[in-house]
């Protein structure tokens, strides 16, 4: 793969990850529902692609478990998204879990025993101005504040898989990872969202497919392939653009239109993303191994 190519991969992968949150919206599905389809569809995706494509390393029971346990966080987050966005909308709900790498920065620290630098404790403050202007006035009766508290609540969980990412990953292929993962969001999801599953429409699950194929799997792999030419860091700035693709989608498709107060908290958020990615020194996981929105 040449550099050009590299880049176009990595652009639309961050262009299927920014269209979760529609293919969220459009399937009328409960968020439990949206959850299970998710990764039952990726699971099988990923599935044929470690059995047929890519040669992966033989785990013990001990790792499956502890995948599939970060899988479980992984799953929690998709839920909380999905559920900012039936309360909020798309591009609340995309800005409110684009605060990962804030807590990131603090759970890393914290679980780590690493020192905080001065710069990331900016990347924290930009993000918490940028999440108070995203929102006009905090009131918890209010349909956007609700949302955003769902969508930051979503952005630490996919924090803390980012973390468990860092210590269950190491040795084990991204798409094998990722399939351990998914596995344990439907074998859990399952019981809770099968009274459900009568009642989902067929056009519902259409869109399912495509969130479980195009945004999970298929992402994943053009992210994977992109890094074997591009480095983590460029990548990381590629896909802080995640968030501008979801927002304009919903602009265009749900007529979600920003205001003046939002763009500008956007900005600021999307800076600290940006930063953020450029801080980080050590290779970063592949967003298919525990991605999300």
């Amino acid at each position: 793969m040449q550099h050009r190519t590299a880049l176009l991969a990595l652009h639309l992968g961050a262009v299927f990850f920014g269209l979760s949150g529609i293919f969220g919206k459009l399937a009328l599905a409960a968020p439990l529902v949206i959850v299970f389809g998710r990764a039952l569809f990726a699971m099988a995706a990923l599935g044929a692609y470690t059995q047929f494509g890519e040669k992966t390393a033989r785990l013990d029971g001990r790792q499956r478990m502890a995948l599939a346990a970060v899988g479980l966080l992984l799953g929690a987050h998709w839920w909380t998204f999905f559920v900012a966005v039936k309360v909020s909308g798309v591009a609340i709900a995309t800005l409110g879990f684009a605060s990962f790498p804030a807590f990131t920065v603090l759970l890393e620290g914290l679980l780590f025993r690493e020192r905080i630098r001065r710069t990331e404790w900016g990347v924290v403050a930009l993000v918490c101005l940028g999440l108070v202007l995203v929102t006009p006035h905090f009131d918890f009766g209010n349909q956007a504040t609700l949302g955003l508290g769902w969508a930051v609540l979503s952005g630490l969980l996919f924090a803390m898989v980012s973390v468990g990412n860092r210590a269950t990953t190491r040795g084990v292929k991204p798409a094998q990872a990722a399939y351990w993962q998914n596995l344990g969001i439907a074998v859990v999801s399952l019981p809770l969202s099968i009274h459900l599953l009568a009642d989902v429409r067929p056009m519902d699950w259409l869109w399912i497919a495509l969130l479980g194929l195009l945004c999970t799997a298929l992402a994943h792999s053009l992210f994977v392939a992109s890094l074997r030419v591009l480095n983590a860091r460029s990548a990381s700035v590629v896909f802080a653009l995640e968030p501008v693709y979801g927002i304009a989608f919903a602009w265009w498709i749900f007529d979600e239109e920003p205001g003046v107060r939002m763009l500008f908290g956007s900005a600021l958020i999307l800076l600290a993303t940006v930063i953020s990615a450029r801080l980080n020194r050590s290779p970063i996981e592949p967003k298919g191994a525990g991605h999300t929105a």
